[in-house]
């Protein structure tokens, strides 16, 4: 399995960056795409790197966060057929606040694409095998509306705003021959319990099949950690050595200051993402 970097905030001599996420996965002969960032610059630089978006066979949104869901109406009119899959529930009805000092602000996918689109979408529900060894797994962990609650993300239900629970985020899992390889564009429902939900799901359940007692072997993804005090950060990177992961990879919402924090506890564990950075397992 080889993963390309289309988009993420550190750009490269060759490659302009913004503030998103964008993964090309080719695992097999399957051409997979995970999230498109904040514009139509996954596509450019995808043409720069010799990654094909018209034969991407299915997408897979990680949240239904602008950064990374801004440039799918870019995706579907450059490819005519992948599906998009989606948590069940998910809606236009994310809101922010970005700045304490700003009011909230729309921060879901553009709106009007869910129907627009709808019939490139499926809507998954539960753990989800999209095709052999290629799963999605959603939250599983109670009482993650207090993280909503502490990065300040709300949900619009029925006109009331309530904090975010992340029922919309889900985890792109593959498995590989050295194990199960996680992507979690943002991470928000906590590194540790995504580890824990995604060992829970394909360890232990009949519909993993041959998962049984795989071991997860890397984790490529931010953390959102950029607002987190250099303590929680340091808790962070404890409970990753914990969980055993050989391999990780952020960047993204993670932030200069706490990457380093985890790649100082956590030596040879650590890689940074970038524009065009390329990931072998």
């Amino acid at each position: 399995m080889i993963g390309t970097v289309l988009v993420d905030n550190i750009a490269t001599e060759e490659l302009c960056g913004e503030w998103g996420l964008s993964v090309y996965i080719e695992y097999g002969d399957r051409r997979i795409l995970l999230d498109t960032g904040d514009s139509p610059l996954f596509a450019e630089n995808a043409e720069k790197l010799g990654k094909s978006i018209e034969k991407v066979e299915f997408t897979v949104l990680s949240h239904a966060h602008y950064d990374h869901s801004n440039g799918y109406p870019a995706f579907f009119e450059i490819n005519k057929k992948a599906p998009l899959y989606l948590q069940e529930g998910t809606e236009e009805n994310l809101y922010s606040y970005y700045d304490s000092t700003k009011s909230l602000e729309y921060a879901g996918v553009p709106v009007g694409m869910l129907e627009k689109y709808k019939d490139r979408i499926i809507y998954t529900n539960g753990v989800y095998e999209i095709c052999e060894g290629v799963y999605t797994v959603p939250h599983s962990t109670p009482g993650l509306e207090k993280i909503g609650e502490r990065e300040k993300m709300y949900l619009k239900v029925d006109g009331e705003m309530i904090f975010d629970n992340f029922y919309h985020e889900q985890s792109l899992v593959f498995d590989t021959d050295k194990g199960l390889v996680i992507f979690n564009s943002c991470s928000h429902g906590g590194v540790v319990n995504i580890i824990n939900e995604v060992r829970e799901a394909l360890g232990s359940r009949a519909l993993a099949k041959n998962l049984n007692n795989k071991e997860i072997y890397a984790y490529i993804g931010g953390f959102h950690l950029f607002n987190k005090t250099d303590e929680e950060v340091k808790a962070v990177a404890a409970e990753i050595r914990n969980a055993g992961v050989k391999c990780m990879y952020t960047g993204h919402c993670t932030g200069d200051r706490a990457y380093d924090i985890l790649d100082s506890e956590l030596p040879g564990i650590m890689n940074k993402l970038c524009c065009g950075l390329v990931m072998e397992f």
